[in-house]
């Protein structure tokens, strides 16, 4: 459902004055001859009366006709009026969240002046720290797959009836792993695919894309011949979950080169989960996940084989561990991306959802530097090791007990480091983070494994605690601890000051 903004700002209109004038909805009905109903669906901006029962109503409130039908709000609400008119505002997917627009917009009828007020902080906020529209559409999108743990129901059953008209067909039903060939062979034979390995990199300009997708009556989809075959299986099996969920609004390139709505995300991400469920069936992956937490002591080799029993990157793995662990085992759990490039210190947090209120480093839009205990940042340098490739040898792998240093808060930390095959330079790990509870120390019999490193961690070094002689591995001092700590004592002054008067008096 689209946002109407002259039906918007008409209801809040209506709604003000009404409100001004102490009517309740049945009074404005009867004396403008209008149902409640029809008056609540104008106040919501789902309906524009006509002109004639405008006259009525404006009647009914002692309001001008024209005051009523103006578009311009009153000076106060002014980044109201501008906020409901932006686009990101008019793209938001509140029907996502259970919401119509006007459902939520009406939310700030209520106190519109410190909703404009409101509003005009967010603004400046997002202008300060150049948040995108992309980005804000992305923040959305991760919020609705954390509401619903991301688990999709459908998804994982359109996964499985496709593995159950194709596996016979085209004879993968028994194999465990569905042959990169097959997946080309389907895309080919079934929905008419021209498919090109060679034009993305003779074209300086794309060799950074991992794929794009040309639409018509035959598809063009071209792929990065310099990505592993277990990066192409990945991207055959998600471009088959376009078609065969029959996906129309999306992204034509990996990664989305513009972001248009919510909605192609939203697609995007649809395709996505259903092309790692057919890599990583749900009833298998379940199993293999129940073997893996029933292992007495931490051994890292059973984790690292799932990559490749599926044949499948660590990011695909430990992402499908996030759409299946919580819903499947009641952990609560995190998943987490880092990006390093070498020679410099910049960390970045490039991919994550928060499914179990993870204090995620606030560095991320402050310029702060993340904790290098986390072991997301442990995990990078050994990914840039000479020699290392994610072709040949163990990827590295690590665990770690991690307890933040004021909240006593633990989480058991699984993950892989590796190096970016597009991206010389640039190496990149992924976790995933399972918060210690009863359910936890039930289900994961190696959680107690004394072999498994035990370490403080904070968010950012500019807001530990712990002295330089605690952390060697500190790279910036406490600087806003120190300020956090200095306005504390200012304050804890002037409360003594303050005591000193009173007793004097």
């Amino acid at each position: 459902m689209g946002l109407d903004l002259i039906n918007i700002i008409f209801g809040m209109k209506v709604r003000q004055a009404r409100l001004e004038a102490n009517m309740t909805l049945s009074d404005l009905a009867r004396q403008s001859e209008l149902s409640p109903s029809y008056l609540t669906e104008i106040e919501k901006g789902r309906k524009y009366p006509r002109a004639d029962k405008i006259v009525k109503m404006a009647a009914a409130l002692g309001k001008e006709y024209d005051d009523l039908v103006s578009i311009k709000l009153a000076p106060s609400l002014r980044y109201l009026e501008s906020t409901l008119a932006s686009s990101t505002v008019r793209r938001f997917p509140f029907e996502e969240f259970g919401l119509e627009p006007a459902d939520a917009l009406g939310l700030l009828t209520r106190e519109p002046d410190r909703a404009s007020a409101l509003l005009h902080a967010v603004v400046e906020i997002a202008r300060h720290y150049d948040l995108k529209e992309e980005e804000f559409l992305r923040a959305a999108l991760r919020s609705y797959q954390e509401i619903h743990e991301n688990y999709f129901p459908d998804l994982e059953d359109a996964a499985e009836s496709f593995i159950r008209d194709f596996g016979p067909r085209y004879g993968f039903a028994e194999l465990s792993i569905i042959p990169l060939s097959v997946l080309q062979n389907i895309l080919r034979q079934e929905y008419n695919y021209h498919i090109d390995d060679e034009a993305i990199v003779a074209t300086q300009e794309l060799r950074h894309y991992r794929s794009l997708c040309l639409p018509g009556p035959r598809p063009h989809l071209f792929i990065n011949n310099r990505l592993y075959a277990r990066q192409v299986r990945y991207i055959l099996a998600r471009e088959i979950g376009y078609r065969y969920l029959d996906i129309k609004e999306r992204s034509i390139t990996s990664s989305p080169e513009q972001v248009h709505s919510f909605q192609q995300l939203l697609n995007d991400a649809r395709a996505a989960y259903f092309g790692g469920a057919v890599l990583m069936p749900r009833g298998r992956l379940l199993g293999d996940l129940e073997d893996f937490f029933a292992l007495p002591a931490w051994d890292p080799e059973p984790f690292s084989a799932m990559l490749t029993t599926y044949d499948v990157t660590p990011e695909m793995l430990l992402y499908r561990f996030s759409e299946l662990i919580p819903q499947f085992f009641g952990l609560k759990l995190h998943f987490l991306r880092f990006h390093h490039t070498h020679g410099t210190d910049e960390y970045q947090l490039v991919r994550h959802l928060n499914m179990n209120q993870l204090l995620v480093p606030s560095g991320t839009g402050l310029f702060e530097h993340h904790c290098r205990r986390w072991l997301s940042i442990r995990l990078l340098p050994d990914a840039a090791a000479p020699g290392m490739s994610n072709a040949t040898g163990p990827l590295p792998v690590g665990v770690q007990l991690s307890e933040f240093l004021e909240t006593q808060e633990k989480f058991l930390c699984l993950g892989f480091g590796r190096r970016m095959v597009l991206s010389p330079g640039v190496s990149s790990s992924v976790i995933v983070g399972f918060r210690i509870d009863a359910e936890a120390r039930k289900l994961i019999r190696f959680l107690d494994d004394p072999a498994i490193p035990h370490t403080f961690i904070h968010e950012t070094c500019e807001r530990c605690p712990l002295p330089p002689d605690q952390c060697t591995l500190r790279a910036a001092p406490p600087t806003i601890l120190n300020a956090e700590q200095d306005h504390a004592a200012r304050i804890a002054a002037l409360n003594r000051l303050r005591m000193a008067i009173d007793l004097d008096n």
